[in-house]
């Protein structure tokens, strides 16, 4: 189907200012000097968007680690209750003794002692707390300060995940790289950065996100298979992405990429599959026995209820209703009247996992915050979701203070914790809503009101459909028939003279 929108040259467009498209970030701005004028010089001197960026984001995971003191000073380390009442829970240091790192263990090949056999991660994650393990064995002293010393070198070595993501969606979207100031200062990204080690997996996918704008479709999926021997949740950017291509015809650079990420999780997890088989299964087996767990719909129907689902039976229930939420965002994307961003659709995919899973972990907010600027670059909205998401933050650690204060019950009783739970719900619900109304009003999108395209699509930005379903396809007879009717071509861009 002809389509004029192709064009053989990728025209550099100005760079968008937030502060004129944004109405909070036109406020936000009065903390610092107010908006940007009409004859400011961008770019003129060392401060520019990424470097800023990276900056904010060094400075705001710092802030992250302070509100964590209280527990790396003493609440790790005096019983349960006072790391929940503190709100600084977090894994890392618990799991130093817990999963064998302090006695010299190594990951999948040696068992466990206690309930767990094997460490219950992937791969590359495995790795990734095995080498903290290494760098932390050098500071010899009692196990609290070995665990002190594994949280910081952990954190120090998220850091740099953290400023890797912050660049990566800063450098994603081609003229606009304020956008990645929406996950620098992401309330939810540095009140939860350093509870576990999503932030590999984080960093990796939103490096991918890059090389896939930047037309790198075989590094895209080498970067997305890694993403994925390091959380389970980057494969699903691969469903959306094959409807796209489908849309444009893209077909060799969604193999590419296919082919990629095939690789390179095979590299990863074939020698520890081949060295230590019942090892490397435990993270698969232990996500299909765990039980309904926090921040889940699927506890608030076993609070509510006050009878136990049957494990197997919720495994069942989510597949089905992720295989619908997938069909839902196939047909969205083919009937759609533009096809719709790369970014739109990885955070509805990834949005519809987490609602319909048994188990919502506070920080599996961080692999939608870089999404969440891709998708819909809007302050208010994304700051809706963030509070959304800090109530939940809190409710959970409360719930947990309360539960495990005894007599005392210092914290939130189980009611309102299901209201924290509601909270989370309705936020990523909200978030999503209003990206599946900016792909069905195209002019509603911010990112493409200048006339862009996907910005972030590589090789499917200003690319013509070549297949479309229903009102996409009526749409396409009707613009080629009509010729005297004005028409909008959603990313032909400013032309230059």
């Amino acid at each position: 189907m002809p389509s004029p929108q192709k064009t053989s040259v990728h025209q550099e467009q100005p760079v968008v200012p937030p502060t004129r498209r944004d109405e909070v970030a036109s406020a936000g701005s009065e903390l610092i000097g107010g908006p940007l004028g009409r004859f400011a010089r961008v770019g003129s001197s060392w401060f520019t968007p990424v470097r800023v960026i990276a900056l904010v984001a060094i400075g705001m995971f710092a802030l992250g680690m302070v509100q964590k003191l209280p527990c790396y000073n003493w609440a790790w380390f005096r019983g349960a209750s006072s790391q929940y009442t503190h709100a600084c829970y977090s894994d890392i240091p618990h799991l130093f003794l817990g999963r064998g790192f302090a006695d010299g263990l190594t990951p999948y090949l040696d068992r466990l002692s206690g309930d767990m056999e094997y460490l219950e991660y992937p791969v590359l994650t495995g790795l990734f707390m095995q080498v903290a393990a290494w760098l932390t064995a050098p500071f010899d002293g009692d196990l609290q300060y070995r665990e002190q010393m594994y949280w910081l070198v952990n954190a120090g070595m998220l850091l740099v995940c953290a400023v890797v993501i912050a660049v990566c969606v800063s450098r994603t979207q081609r003229n606009r790289p304020w956008d990645g100031l929406m996950v620098a200062l992401a309330p939810a990204f540095a009140l939860t950065a350093t509870i576990n080690w999503d932030l590999l997996a984080v960093a990796l996918t939103a490096a991918a996100m890059l090389m896939w704008s930047r037309g790198r479709t075989l590094i895209f999926g080498v970067l997305i298979g890694l993403a994925t021997a390091a959380k389970l949740y980057p494969v699903l950017l691969l469903g959306p992405l094959l409807v796209l291509c489908w849309r444009a015809g893209k077909w060799r650079a969604f193999g590419a990429s296919l082919l990629g990420a095939a690789a390179a999780w095979l590299v990863v997890n074939v020698p520890v599959m081949l060295l230590a088989p019942e090892g490397w299964k435990k993270f698969y087996t232990f996500s299909e026995e765990r039980q309904v767990d926090f921040g889940s719909f699927w506890l608030i129907i076993t609070q509510r209820t006050g009878q136990e689902l049957d494990v197997d039976l919720v495994n069942d229930y989510a597949k089905v209703l992720m295989a619908l939420a997938c069909v839902g965002i196939a047909v969205l994307t083919l009937t759609a009247p533009r096809r719709p961003r790369f970014g739109q659709l990885a955070f509805l995919v990834v949005a519809a996992f987490i609602l319909v899973n048994k188990v919502y972990s506070p920080q599996y907010v961080l692999w939608l915050i870089p999404l969440a600027a891709l998708a819909r670059p809007r302050w208010r909205d994304f700051l809706i979701w963030q509070g959304c998401e800090v109530v939940y933050f809190l409710g959970i650690w409360m719930y947990l203070a309360y539960t495990t204060s005894g007599d005392k019950h210092q914290g939130l009783p189980t009611e309102g914790y299901q209201l924290a739970i509601a909270a989370h719900l309705l936020g990523t619900l909200y978030l999503c809503a209003v990206i599946i109304r900016d792909i069905l009003m195209p002019e509603r999108d911010v990112v493409r009101q200048d006339g862009s395209d996907d910005p972030a699509g590589g090789v499917l930005d200003r690319a013509p459909d070549v297949f479309v379903l229903g009102r996409a396809a009526h749409l396409a007879t009707r613009t080629v028939q009509s010729v005297e009717a004005p028409r909008v071509d959603w990313g032909t861009g400013p032309t230059s003279g």
